[in-house]
């Protein structure tokens, strides 16, 4: 298997060669993150064995959001949160994307661009479900941003699973989308897509950036019934903390060029992409999202201020989410090499500096007491 980590070293020069000018704090702070991920230069944790006392160091992971070997963990803890989240009514995956003109704005500020995209697509829904003659309520929303295609090409588009069904704080009511002969019927997609264009383009000029004139009229947004939302929040939940690309799809490395496979949307079949090392990374980088924002966000019924009641929802409506949820998995134990028991971690984030005093510890013979004569 080919390592990003690798590939980083590789053609780290490179790539500062060509977009150094464009490249981003956050960008390089991610590159320099996967490049040290596990490996010698990384923060060290001292681990002890809970059976023969063996001593040993451990590279720490990077925890970086876009590095393929990182937060594994934490994925899994987001999709246990949003299982438990899950009402009783059909659901509706709803994807907003942002049309082609507009994504070069975006990748220069993305800070603004990425967060009125999330914003915009949530009022969108909450007005269409106030307006709603069957709803006429407050709904929930369980968003997550995506910046790329399976070509790993820049293309920034938020995914909300959206329940259909909402709450009326005013009277205290539930109110559920009643089902038709084809199925339950959310929104219109084509009335969705104005509505949050208008939005879009509003917020983006209030907050004072300049639009392109080469706006198109018509946008995409897609509304696809998804039963009862759990394959859809697994599938959201599969790529939230994992990158953008697994290694395993990192095919062929060479001195100069790097071959990546990707599943094609429309057939189904594998796909290769070549290209320079130096792209390949670019490639890579433009999906570095700014320090601290939230990709993942929960909106109306569904926010985590709603825990009590999405709790008496379940009650009074006898929905039981834990059928829907997978167990728990734990975070996998450390073994030791000797013995085969449990490690304990003793320290954690030991500095490059402290390596060589601790490793001369570990390593260094027991002393024995002399007996005195």
């Amino acid at each position: 298997m080919i390592r990003l980590a690798t590939l980083i070293t590789r053609f780290h020069a490179d790539l500062v060669a060509r977009f150094g000018d464009r490249l981003s704090a956050d960008q390089r702070r991610a590159l320099s993150a996967m490049q040290r991920c596990r490996n010698a230069a990384s923060p060290m944790m001292q681990l002890r064995c809970s059976g023969c006392e063996q001593h040993t160091l451990v590279p720490h992971s990077c925890g970086h959001r876009l590095c393929p070997h990182c937060q594994h963990h934490e994925s899994q803890q987001w999709l246990q949160r949003q299982m438990q989240r899950l009402v009783p009514a059909d659901h509706f995956l709803l994807t907003f994307t942002l049309p082609a003109e507009l994504r070069p704005l975006a990748q220069v500020r993305a800070d603004i661009v990425l967060d009125q995209i999330m914003r915009c697509a949530w009022a969108t829904v909450n007005q269409f479900a106030h307006n709603d003659r069957q709803l006429q309520g407050t709904p929930g929303a369980i968003a997550v941003l995506h910046t790329h295609s399976r070509r790993l090409d820049y293309h920034p588009h938020v995914h909300l699973v959206v329940p259909a069904a909402a709450l009326d704080a005013d009277k205290k009511q539930w109110r559920r989308k009643r089902r038709g002969k084809h199925g339950t019927y959310l929104f219109n997609a084509k009335a969705l897509a104005t509505v949050f264009r208008a939005k879009l383009l509003a917020a983006l000029a209030a907050a004072g950036l300049s639009l392109p004139r080469a706006c198109p009229a018509q946008w995409v947004v897609h509304c696809k019934a998804v039963g009862g939302g759990a394959k859809a929040l697994i599938y959201l939940g599969r790529y939230l903390y994992r990158g953008v690309i697994r290694e395993r799809d990192i095919l062929i490395c060479d001195d100069t060029h790097v071959t990546f496979r990707y599943r094609d949307a429309a057939s189904g079949s594998w796909q290769r992409r070549t290209l320079t090392g130096a792209d390949f990374l670019w490639l890579i980088v433009q999906h570095v999202l700014p320090r601290g924002f939230r990709r993942a966000r929960n909106h109306g019924f569904l926010h985590a201020n709603g825990k009590r009641l999405i709790a008496l929802l379940h009650l009074l409506l006898k929905f039981d989410p834990g059928r829907f949820t997978p167990p728990p998995k734990e975070r996998p134990a450390l073994h030791c090499p000797c013995c085969g028991a449990v490690m304990v971690i003793v320290r954690t984030r030991i500095r490059p500096d402290e390596r060589t005093r601790i490793a001369a510890f570990l390593t260094a013979p027991p002393m024995t007491a002399s007996v005195a004569h």
